[in-house]
């Protein structure tokens, strides 16, 4: 069975994409992709950059067997674009999903950057405006103290990022991106182009930066028409990777 690997958003728990496996059934196995520090792995010292991530998991998938695709969103989707890169020639690789991500040669944006440098509830009211945050917490200074230290993290991670030109991906690339999404817009997503050039299809969906929210059904749709033959077996659970 084809296995689809999966990169959260900044601060997103890996276990949301637990949920996604209902959605796909048989068509695909959902692999959460977990980094240090994060979740069950919350004793593991985190990682701190982009680069790093990548290689760790890129290193964990190539050892696997059978086919399988990736799909990242936001920084997920530069994490998953990273993880390409270093899985050339894995005959497994079958296709990268980016979703919620402008061209990662125009990454970081400058809204990223001012929102990574800002602390407190300036920082909470700035990362308001990529949606996907309770009102509750974006009201109570307390609360998101609490709540998002990774999601600062990973704020400046994608803030240090540096894209470095490379050989093109060879395989396909789909594009997934809300039509009201305030932060990833049309022109940022023409220079997807240059760093693929196995064929790159742009799918516009409803909604804002995080369009399946309300309604998985909107990317695990997409996520099984690129998959390969649906198994006769149900798969009821999904698995994580353990290391990256």
């Amino acid at each position: 069975m084809e296995k689809a690997h999966c990169f959260p958003h900044a601060g997103g728990n890996p276990r949301s994409f637990l949920a996604w496996q209902q959605e796909l059934g048989a068509a695909a196995q959902i692999v959460a992709v977990c980094p240090p520090g994060r979740a069950h792995r919350f004793r593991e010292p985190a990682m701190a950059s982009v680069t790093e991530l990548a290689d760790g998991v890129a290193e964990v998938i190539a050892e696997t067997e059978g086919s399988f695709l990736l799909f990242g969103h936001s920084l997920g989707a530069v994490l998953a674009f990273e993880v390409a890169r270093r899985l050339r020639g894995v005959p497994g690789l079958r296709h990268l999903v980016a979703s919620g991500c402008s061209a990662p040669s125009l990454l970081p944006t400058r809204r990223v950057v001012e929102t990574a440098r800002l602390e407190g509830k300036a920082f909470t009211e700035a990362v308001g405006f990529f949606g996907g945050l309770p009102p509750e917490v974006v009201a109570d200074e307390a609360l998101a103290e609490l709540l998002l230290p990774n999601l600062r993290a990973d704020f400046r991670m994608v803030a240090e990022y540096e894209y470095r030109e490379d050989t093109p991906l060879t395989v396909p690339v789909t594009l997934i991106n809300g039509v009201d999404d305030p932060h990833v817009k049309e022109a940022g997503l023409e220079h997807w182009a240059r760093d693929c050039v196995g064929g790159l299809d742009q799918r516009w969906v409803e909604g804002g930066h995080f369009y399946f929210q309300d309604d998985p059904g909107t990317v695990t749709g997409i996520l099984a028409s690129l998959v390969g033959a649906v198994s006769e077996d149900g798969l009821d659970t999904a698995g994580h990777v353990e290391l990256i």
